[in-house]
């Protein structure tokens, strides 16, 4: 039965697909090919190599600030591993966890590991908010409402400080939030460290914004960059929710929502 559990899945995979595609026919699905065909995809694939070479550099520079031995080349190979993982399984993260445990192994230092793919993540987040805040503090998107309410700032708040006073009072805790500061003072607030990783973070930003851009031209959109780029950034925030099954997600039902709002308010 193991055996033939795979050419199972696949042959239901095949039976889902011919079904649609008898139900709902098949023009969406060419007309989708030929959009994709051509310049969409070379330019895809050269802006996602440049995206992923700025992410790994970032963990190449975070992880010898702490002592553990990475090269750049094992680092993309690792990080395109990682992308696909987070992108197929559900969580949306457990390409990120692999990467971490199996660096931790490696080095012999599983802790260290671990908290170097968290910080090259965090760091990651942490700019394209910086980004984000820009963006929605400069430009009008209308149709779309991003701005939280007093109630759930409040809520989250009160979270993270009852997180915090109940991390402190537990020893090991408090112990492993110790050693985590500790890295972080050496392996990203040091100035040696600070200027590589929001550099090559904003150069994965705008890897991403143009990923998008290459979609959106692709699929015939023809706004104008002042409009597509806000919504994109606001989508890439939403994409920092680590939740998806096949690499659809927050992100794709936001950017459905946004731009079908900011359409219909540009008619409007």
């Amino acid at each position: 039965m193991k055996r033939a559990w795979p050419w199972l899945r696949l042959a239901l995979a095949v039976a889902v697909l011919v079904a649609l595609g008898t139900r709902l026919g098949t023009g969406a699905f060419l007309d989708g090919l030929r959009a994709a065909a051509g310049w969409p995809i070379l330019a895809a694939l050269l802006i996602g190599l440049l995206t992923t070479v700025a992410s790994a550099w970032r963990w190449c520079v975070i992880s010898r600030r702490l002592g553990l031995s990475l090269d750049l080349r094992t680092a993309v190979a690792d990080y395109y591993r990682s992308q696909l993982l987070n992108a197929v399984l559900p969580a949306g993260v457990l390409g990120d966890v692999h990467r971490a445990v199996n660096q931790g192994k490696q080095s012999g230092d599983l802790g260290r590991g671990v908290r170097a793919v968290v910080f090259e993540r965090a760091v990651g987040q942490v700019v394209l908010v910086a980004i984000g805040l820009a963006v929605v503090s400069t430009q009008s998107i209308p149709g779309v409402d991003f701005v939280p309410g007093v109630e759930v700032l409040i809520i989250c708040l009160g979270a993270l400080g009852a997180a915090c006073v109940i991390a402190i009072r537990i020893p090991p805790i408090r112990r492993g939030l110790q050693a985590t500061w500790a890295d972080l003072r050496v392996g990203v607030l040091h100035r040696a460290a600070l200027p590589k990783l929001v550099s090559s973070s904003a150069l994965a930003v705008a890897g991403h914004i143009g990923m998008f851009l290459v979609a959106a031209g692709a699929a015939g959109v023809t706004a104008p960059l002042s409009t597509l780029v806000p919504l994109i950034v606001l989508a890439l925030l939403v994409m920092a929710v680590p939740v998806n099954i096949g690499g659809f997600g927050p992100r794709e039902a936001f950017l459905a929502v946004a731009f079908g709002g900011h359409l219909a308010a540009l008619d409007a």
